[in-house]
C-alpha cells in the first residue's frame, strides 16, 4: 500500500459518531435505604449511585479513619431496652429498620430515658461554621432525621438528633421538624427514583467536594465534564490535541488557561512485587508476606505496601498467601521463566456487571469499533513519529512526513481491515528506522555474544537482544492493561479493535496501542542506552534469545523507572506518572462504552 493522500478534514468530521445514549442500569435494590445512602445521595446523587447501585467503594484515608472508629464503637454493642423502659437509655451500634418509610439505619449511640431517645451519629471532620455557631452539613441532617424516622416508627420519642464532629469535637443538636422530616422524606424519594431510572448523574462541577471524595478517582468529575465538551472539530487530526494547543496549555471548563484540578495522586503508594528466583515458596504471615529459599526467609514485605505480585518461573506459594493476596485484591500475575505472560490469579474484583453487559453490546456494532479503533491506531502512529523525532540519531523526514500521512489516514479509515493496513505500514516504516534509535558505546575490542543491531521485528520467539526486550516489554504493558481493565469493570477479553482470541486479553492490546512507543518502546531504548542491560545479559535458548536473571532484573527496574515517569496529560495539563495515565485512559473509554462522553481520545505527548 502507497503512502495515503491527506485526506479532507471536513470528510472525518462527517464520519463522527453518533452520541451513544447513556446507558440504563437495571439492578435489583434491596427492599431498605440504609440512611447512610441518604447522607450520599444529599452529598453527591453520583456518589450514591456508584455506591448504592452499582456496588463501587474504595476506600481513602478518610474513610478508614471512619471505619476504624466504628469499629471500635461495634465493640461495645449494648442492646436497646423497649419504648415503655423508664430507666436511662445508652445503647451503642443498634440496627433498625422502619416499615413505613423502607428505611434501615446502624446508630452508632442513642441516648434518652423514658422512652424518649436521642440519635448520636460520630462524624470525622468539622461542622459547618455560620454567624450562629456550629452547625451540621446537610447530608448529616438528613441521615440524622432518617435515623429519628426510623426510631419514630419503632414506638420511641424522638424530637432531636446529635452529630459528634471528632475534628472539633462539638456535639450539634438538630431539631426534628416538619419541615426537615418534609426534607428527608423528599431525598429519599428522589433517591429510589434515581435508582430506578439507572441513570448515572453528572458530575458535580469544580466543586469543594470531590478532592476529599474516596471516589474522585473513579469518578473523575472535571476530566469527565471536560470529556462531554469535546467539539465535534476534534476528528480533524490537526486538533487532536485539542486541549495542550502549541504551548502545550490545558483547555478545561473552568478558566481559560488554567489546568484541571489534579484529583487523583500523581502517582500510587502501592508499588508492584516481582519474583524471579527458580524454587522460591511465597507464605504469609499476618500481613507479611515471605518469600523463602531453601526454607530460608531472604525477603519479606507488607501486603499493604504492595500492589500486585509478578512471578516468574517455579514460584509457589502457600494457601495463606494466595488467600490473603485474594482478600486484600492483590493480583498475582505469572510469567514463564522467559517473560510470557499467561494469567492471573485474583480475588473476585469489581463485583458489578453494568460496564461489561455494555461492552459486550457495543463490540458487536460495527461503527463504534471503528471509531474507537480509529483512535487507538492514530494514537500510536503518532506517539511512534514522535519516538522517533525525539530520540533517533538523524531524525529522517521523509519517515515522518510519511508516519503523519498514516496518522491522519487512520483516522479516515473506512473499515478495520483497511485500520489494519494503514497500522501494518505504519508499524513498518517505523521498525525499519527504529537502529537509529539505540546508541549503545561499544565495548571496543572485547568480543560480545549478542550485539543489539536491529533488522526488522520478529518475536515468537525472538531471535534477537532487541526483538527479546521488545517482547518483554509488550508482555509487561500487557499485564498491567489487563489488571487495570478488571479493577475498572471491563472483560479485558472482548476488545474493539483486536478480534476475540482463545487466550488473547484484546481490550488490554486495544488500550496498549498508544503506550507501545510510549512506554514499552522507550524502556527498551532507555534500557540499552543508559546501560541497565547490557551485551551479556542474554542467552540462547534454543532458536530464542532471552535474559539472564540479571538481566531480567536490570529491565524490570527500567520498565518501573518508566512507569513511574512523571507526564503531563495533554487534555487535563496535570501531572501523572504513566501506570495512573493507564488508569485514567481506560476508565475514559469506560465513559464512551456508557455513554458519558461522546468519544474516547488517545494519550499523546508532543
Amino acid at each position: 500500500m502507497g503512502d495515503p493522500a491527506k485526506p479532507n478534514p471536513l470528510t472525518i468530521i462527517s464520519k463522527t459518531e453518533p452520541k451513544q445514549p447513556k446507558q440504563r442500569v437495571e439492578v435489583e435494590l434491596p427492599d431498605y435505604l440504609p440512611a447512610r445512602m441518604l447522607n450520599e445521595f444529599v452529598y453527591c446523587p453520583r456518589l450514591f449511585f456508584y455506591e448504592w447501585v452499582e456496588g463501587i467503594f474504595a476506600h481513602s484515608a478518610d474513610t478508614i479513619e471512619g471505619e476504624l472508629r466504628h469499629e471500635k464503637l461495634e465493640t461495645k454493642s449494648d442492646p436497646l431496652p423497649p419504648p415503655d423502659h423508664e430507666a436511662q437509655i445508652h445503647s451503642r451500634s443498634v440496627t433498625l429498620s422502619s416499615e413505613t418509610h423502607r428505611l434501615i439505619a446502624k446508630m452508632d449511640l442513642i441516648e434518652g430515658d423514658s422512652g424518649t431517645v436521642v440519635p448520636v451519629d460520630y462524624k470525622k471532620g468539622s461542622p459547618r461554621d455560620t454567624d450562629d455557631g456550629p452547625e451540621a452539613w446537610a447530608a448529616d441532617r438528613g441521615q440524622l432525621c432518617a435515623q429519628a424516622l426510623i426510631l419514630r416508627d419503632n414506638g420511641y420519642k424522638c424530637d432531636e438528633a446529635v452529630a459528634y464532629y471528632h475534628a472539633t469535637r462539638q456535639r450539634v443538636r438538630i431539631v426534628i421538624d416538619d419541615t426537615l422530616v418534609a426534607e428527608t422524606l423528599r431525598a429519599v424519594q428522589e433517591a429510589r427514583e434515581l435508582a430506578l431510572r439507572g441513570e448515572i448523574p453528572a458530575p458535580l462541577i469544580d466543586s469543594p467536594k470531590c478532592p476529599r471524595c474516596s471516589l474522585v478517582g473513579i469518578c473523575l468529575p472535571d476530566e469527565t465534564v471536560l470529556y462531554e465538551s469535546i467539539p465535534e472539530a476534534l476528528n480533524d487530526p490537526q486538533l487532536a490535541l485539542f486541549a495542550a494547543g502549541a504551548n502545550g496549555a490545558s483547555s478545561s471548563s473552568r478558566n481559560g488557561d488554567e489546568p484541571l484540578r489534579r484529583l487523583v495522586p500523581a502517582r500510587d503508594d502501592l508499588r508492584p512485587l516481582y519474583v524471579t528466583g527458580h524454587g522460591l515458596v511465597v507464605g504469609k504471615t499476618g500481613e507479611v508476606l515471605q518469600i523463602k529459599e531453601r526454607k530460608k526467609p531472604v525477603q519479606e514485605v507488607r501486603v499493604g505496601e504492595i500492589s500486585q505480585v509478578n512471578v516468574f518461573g517455579n514460584v509457589q506459594f502457600t494457601a495463606a498467601a494466595v488467600q490473603g493476596l485474594c482478600w486484600a485484591e492483590k493480583p498475582i500475575a505469572h510469567f514463564s521463566y522467559g517473560g510470557w505472560f499467561y494469567g492471573l490469579t485474583q480475588g473476585l474484583g469489581l463485583k458489578n456487571v453494568f460496564l461489561r453487559k455494555q461492552q459486550f453490546t457495543l463490540a458487536e456494532e460495527p461503527f463504534f469499533c471503528l471509531n474507537v479503533a480509529r483512535e487507538l491506531v492514530a494514537a500510536k502512529i503518532r506517539n511512534q513519529r514522535t519516538l522517533l523525532r525525539r530520540n533517533h540519531l538523524e531524525p529522517p523526514s521523509i519517515a515522518l512526513s510519511q508516519l503523519k500521512r498514516y496518522a491522519e489516514a487512520a483516522l479516515n479509515a473506512e473499515d478495520l481491515g483497511e485500520l489494519l493496513g494503514i497500522e501494518g505500514n505504519a508499524a513498518r516504516i517505523y521498525f525499519a528506522n527504529f537502529t537509529g534509535l539505540l546508541k549503545a558505546e561499544s565495548d571496543g575490542e572485547r568480543e560480545a555474544p549478542f550485539n543489539f543491531e536491529f533488522t526488522r521485528r520478529n518475536r515468537r520467539p525472538p531471535t534477537d537482544p532487541v526483538n527479546a526486550l521488545l517482547s518483554f516489554a509488550y508482555s509487561l504493558l500487557a499485564k498491567d492493561l489487563t489488571i487495570i481493565c478488571h479493577s475498572v469493570g471491563f472483560d479485558p477479553f472482548i476488545g474493539f479493535y483486536h478480534q476475540p482470541r482463545f487466550g488473547r486479553p484484546a481490550l488490554a492490546l486495544d488500550l496498549m496501542e498508544g503506550f507501545r512507543p510510549l512506554v514499552a518502546d522507550s524502556v527498551v531504548i532507555g534500557a540499552i542506552n543508559t546501560g541497565m542491560v547490557t551485551r551479556d545479559d542474554f542467552i540462547h535458548v534454543g532458536p530464542a534469545v532471552a535474559l539472564t536473571p540479571k538481566g531480567r532484573k536490570g529491565f524490570l527496574r527500567a520498565y518501573e523507572q518508566r512507569m513511574d515517569t512523571l507526564v503531563t496529560h495533554p487534555l487535563f495539563g496535570y501531572r501523572v506518572n504513566y501506570r495512573r495515565v493507564l488508569e485514567i485512559q481506560t476508565r475514559l473509554l469506560a465513559r464512551v462504552v456508557t455513554g458519558e462522553v461522546p468519544r474516547y481520545v488517545g494519550f499523546e505527548t508532543r
